[in-house]
């Protein structure tokens, strides 16, 4: 069902490729980004074509001075994600929600 929806490698320079689970929906799609801890303020949303594309920053905001790290798993800095759609989406109408770290993106067919 899915087998047009790619994801490719992200741009040279990002540091993290967050997860993403794509749906298709009876209007359109259902996208879901994994962005814990990160503000909704730190992220852009673009599309073109047949391409979804969003950019981002995660900053590790709990660290103080003097605190020297005993182990890191968690990846900050900036990410970037992009995303194929077999159809056109640019002239989808798009809505977000960003709900318990999970970024929602509707894309929908006017």
């Amino acid at each position: 069902m899915f087998d047009d929806v790619t994801f490719p490698k992200p741009a040279r320079g990002s540091c993290w490729v967050p997860a993403a689970d794509v749906y298709r929906t009876p209007s359109g799609w259902l996208v879901k980004f994994d962005l814990a801890g990160v503000n909704p303020s730190d992220l852009e949303l673009q599309r073109h074509g047949h391409r979804l594309c969003i950019r981002g920053t995660r900053r590790d905001v709990l660290v103080q001075t003097g605190v020297q790290s005993y182990s890191l798993e968690i990846s900050y800095n900036r990410f970037e994600r992009t995303v194929h759609f077999p159809t056109e989406i640019e002239s989808a109408h798009v809505s977000t929600e960003y709900r318990d770290g999970m970024l929602l993106v509707r894309l929908e067919q006017v």
